[in-house]
């Protein structure tokens, strides 16, 4: 596959012997041994997944928290720097835009950790909230 963007650890991924398939511009490893093998693998001992391909973005300074609370269905109040939360991001009329991690990096700073095919439209859902 070409013309498709790749995680660091692509290599480590086609070395291992992964299938690739293509998700949001992103060449990534769908399965190694096959679904049942690795399903039985991760029950019975552990299981990783690359998420260097997923889509970040910063939102700092006074009024972040705030926006934030507006975003996203859970409360970020008792969330202190260093701690995550997984919440979903939701229109005003209550769909759902993306479910996401968000990262209290400080009070007034968050990293949120979003699906590799929602980025652009969360970040522009996010400007718009913001005025």
């Amino acid at each position: 596959m070409q013309g498709f963007r790749r995680t660091p650890l692509h290599e480590v991924h086609r070395a291992l012997g992964a299938r690739f398939t293509v998700f949001a511009g992103w060449e990534l490893p769908l399965e190694y041994a096959g679904v049942l093998a690795e399903h039985r693998a991760v029950r019975t001992r552990a299981g990783l997944f690359d998420v260097s391909h997923l889509g970040r973005i910063v939102i700092a300074g006074p009024g972040a928290a705030a926006l934030l609370q507006r975003a996203l269905t859970n409360d970020l109040e008792g969330v202190r720097p260093g701690e995550a939360v997984y919440s979903p991001m939701c229109r005003d009329d209550g769909g759902t835009l993306d479910d996401l991690v968000v990262l209290r990096l400080a009070e007034d700073g968050f990293l949120l950790v979003v699906n590799a095919a929602n980025r652009e439209r969360d970040l522009a859902w996010l400007r718009g909230l913001g005025g």
